[in-house]
């Protein structure tokens, strides 16, 4: 059985595309997954399944909240190694000054062509570095005043993202130790 970190950008934010948790373990079983495990309100899961390929178990998880809740809903799947290693690679980590909790981690659906739309000089207590599909951000007024969050960055670069925060990231692989 492989192990899988779901992550669903947007439900159960401000009242918008409300699933409830016991909903959503009940459409992955009912696609033959096993295992999940849910960590608060806003769409984190692991799970765990015999099938492999993160592009088509995406695309069936996101037709099965569309066929059952009638709305879209982007589904973001990492493998727990690679939420690890991002982790591991935070830039932001080595920087005492900085508060580690006040670190956020952007997803990307792809990586993008270019970050030149965005000009950081613009917003001083915040910073951000771009590693693959990941946004690495640091915000001293935390992420409830940043302007750089995740609708800043989806529109500056064209493209679908979801947002954790260092705590949730680091709940996520140890439900994923769990499992195997």
């Amino acid at each position: 059985m492989n192990t899988y970190i779901l992550l669903l950008r947007g439900i159960n934010v401000s009242g918008q595309k409300k699933i409830l948790m016991a909903d959503l373990k009940q459409n992955l079983s009912e696609l033959g997954y096993a295992n999940i495990k849910t960590y608060i309100q806003s769409g984190n899961l692991v799970f765990q399944s015999e099938k492999s390929g993160i592009k088509s178990l995406q695309d069936e998880i996101e037709q099965k909240i569309f066929d059952t809740h009638g709305f879209e809903v982007k589904a973001f799947i990492i493998l727990p190694e690679d939420l690890q290693e991002i982790i591991q690679n935070n830039p932001f980590i080595e920087d005492m000054e900085k508060d580690v909790k006040r670190t956020y981690f952007t997803f990307l659906s792809k990586e993008p062509d270019s970050i030149e739309s965005i000009d950081a000089s613009k917003y001083p207590d915040e910073e951000f570095r771009l590693q693959g599909k990941t946004i690495y951000f640091y915000s001293a007024i935390g992420y409830g005043n940043a302007k750089m969050n995740n609708n800043f960055f989806e529109k500056k670069l064209g493209l679908t993202a979801t947002t954790r925060n260092w705590n949730t990231c680091n709940k996520l692989i140890e439900m994923s130790r769990e499992n195997q």
